[in-house]
């Protein structure tokens, strides 16, 4: 477990962008607690795994688990992505990641059908522009 999370927190860090500092003052801990974890002299709880994870838009798994440079090389290879994690805010609005966006070529104003089942959750399908879908009666 350890080389592969320091490796993937450093090279996620350094993608990103973020300084030390920045990693540190996102999850609430030292500069040194980030630079411990990226050398493998120790690892972060769980918790700060989760935080970690959805700062990076990883999953959990990928960011313990896998080498997250190899990890984006597969992604979307058989037309089947993983683009990190959306939260739900406080308004009930999902925020669907750039790159999804990009990917499946969804612009504002754009129609999304919500599907659902209980056992295999949810589904999001791109329908086009709302105007597309609202009926205007011209006395035709």
């Amino acid at each position: 477990m350890g080389i592969k999370i320091s490796e993937n927190l450093r090279i996620l860090r350094v993608k990103e962008r973020y300084s030390l500092e920045d990693v540190a003052e996102i999850i609430g801990v030292s500069r040194q607690s980030v630079a411990k974890w990226e050398s493998g002299e120790s690892f972060p709880d769980i918790e700060k795994c989760a935080k970690l994870a959805k700062l990076y838009r990883v999953t959990l798994d990928a960011l313990v688990n896998e080498a997250v440079d190899t990890a984006d090389e597969k992604n979307g290879k058989d037309g089947k992505f993983c683009f990190g994690i959306s939260v739900v805010g406080s308004d009930n609005r999902i925020t669907l990641p750039s790159e999804a966006m990009s990917v499946f070529g969804i612009r504002p104003g754009d129609g999304i059908i919500v599907l659902g089942d209980t056992n295999k959750g949810l589904a999001l399908i791109k329908c086009g522009a709302i105007k597309d879908f609202i009926f205007v009666d011209k006395g035709e």
